[in-house]
């Protein structure tokens, strides 16, 4: 005959299964994540086993960007889906009030009875809201990927936490955590900038990084001198200048990555020990995307696909075959991701300037956005200004703090690399000027916009 604890043990799956909740929800974010450094986004030498399982398990969006790229603007709209200019923080220093934060994804969640927890790296400002929270393992800043001198790398560490807020949520209510991995970001203060566990030290030894077209130097000669002078420039002297660093540096940024998915890989684990996982959905994501010496650049912040573009996986059991392995090319957007976390737990979002994803979840062909508005404006010097309309053909880019202002126009099905500038040439004249209008407008419908106001793309 089982003793109690053995009985309990044995039908917690079967318990789980059977609570008619609302689904659990588990957002995974890593830093500096550019969208084709993934097996399931086609590139053969990083490993990335357990993300590839969600992609194909669930929905792989092929063209997901990010609104502006850097980290706590990003991630600010991530929480919020709204754009920079609506949200407001442009700087490391302006927190969310604590009106604004009730209206961001984990501030809905928590108030129509989710438990919610967040590790990591918060991101947003000079003041987290920690105690808005249910379980807080947060950290301000960068943070460091060897908190104690010869103990764990941080990911391990996240992911140990990651199982204890598993193994401590309660069973009779859903739960939403929120992951935000420091990986791949760089430790900016250490002269080896990417920093790996010892344990994946001999990972990709016997791979041979590709050296990327754009790293040809009239690449960057193409570009304004204020790009020159920038943090680009110099990160890329520290990062990628001699084809070795290249070699180096990249195969530690996969290694990064790779240690991600080998903690994704033990919180899923986790949720099919317990018979969670056919109840939670899973959201996967970067905060931006980043140069790996494309363009004679290191970083991200400008408007070139490899420093805006990043993966996004969803996977959500309840929806069932017919979406396991889908590939949308629609393109969508960081401000999406707050309202489709809110849908998926039934929550009517409060007014937000993203949509939900769940049509193209659900295999739906809904009508779906033509461009957006890019806009980057934190600078300290050494970061240009950047903002910009990027459509499913063509990319416009103005470099603010140049005088005259300097116009960039890529046509993207022809020129995918973005290697040559058309905004000087009179053939093209027509289209630069469409799209330098088409910038004003949705520039004066972000800045007249209120937050009591519905929200429409402006047409």
């Amino acid at each position: 005959m089982l003793s109690r604890r053995a009985f309990l043990a044995s039908s917690a799956p079967a318990l789980l299964r059977a609570q008619p909740t609302r689904p659990n929800i588990i957002f995974l974010l890593t830093d500096d994540h550019r969208w084709d450094a993934l097996g399931a986004m086609g590139n053969s030498i990083i490993r990335t086993p357990h993300l590839d399982r969600l992609s194909q398990q669930g929905v792989t969006f092929q063209n997901c960007f990010v609104t502006t790229s850097i980290c706590m603007t990003s991630r600010a709209s991530i929480f919020t889906g709204l754009y920079a200019r609506s949200h407001g923080i442009l700087d490391f220093q302006k927190p969310f009030s604590d009106a604004q934060f009730q209206r961001t994804y984990p501030g809905q969640l928590r108030a129509h009875g989710y438990h919610t927890g967040f590790i990591g790296k918060y991101g947003v400002g000079n003041r987290m809201h920690s105690a808005e929270f249910d379980y807080w393992r947060g950290f301000p800043g960068q943070g460091k990927y060897f908190p104690e001198p010869g103990g764990k790398h941080l990911t391990e560490i996240m992911g140990d936490q990651a199982l204890e807020f598993l193994n401590q949520a309660p069973k009779d209510k859903p739960f939403c955590l929120s992951i935000s991995f420091k990986a791949p970001h760089v430790q900016d203060e250490d002269p080896r900038q990417f920093l790996p566990s010892p344990a994946t030290a001999g990972l990709y030894d016997k791979a041979t990084i590709p050296t990327p077209k754009t790293a040809h130097p009239r690449y960057i000669s193409q570009l304004p001198l204020e790009v020159h002078r920038s943090e680009n420039r110099r990160r890329w002297a520290v990062r990628f200048a001699t084809p070795e660093l290249h070699q180096e540096s990249v195969k530690n940024y996969y290694r990064l990555i790779s240690e991600v998915d080998t903690q994704i890989g033990r919180i899923r684990s986790e949720l099919a020990r317990t018979g969670a996982d056919s109840n939670t959905v899973i959201l996967f994501t970067g905060d931006n995307g980043f140069y790996l010496g494309e363009h004679g650049l290191a970083g991200k912040w400008l408007m070139h696909e490899e420093s805006i573009r990043v993966p996004l996986l969803i996977h959500d059991p309840r929806l069932g075959a017919a979406s396991q392995g889908l590939r949308r090319r629609e393109m969508v957007l960081n401000i999406d991701l707050a309202p489709t976390i809110l849908e998926a737990a039934s929550i009517q979002p409060p007014n937000m300037q993203g949509r939900s994803l769940y049509p193209l979840l659900k295999s739906q062909n809904p009508s779906w956005r033509k461009d957006w508005f890019y806009e980057h404006h934190y600078t300290n010097g050494w970061i240009p200004q950047t903002e910009g309309v990027r459509t499913e053909q063509a990319k416009y880019t103005r470099y603010l703090d140049t005088n005259p202002v300097f116009e960039a126009l890529f046509d993207l099905l022809k020129d995918p690399l973005e290697e040559n500038n058309l905004a000087s040439s009179p053939a093209h004249l027509q289209r630069l000027q469409a799209l330098r209008a088409r910038h004003q407008q949705w520039k004066g419908a972000l800045e007249s916009w209120k937050p009591h106001q519905q929200w429409t793309d402006p047409s």
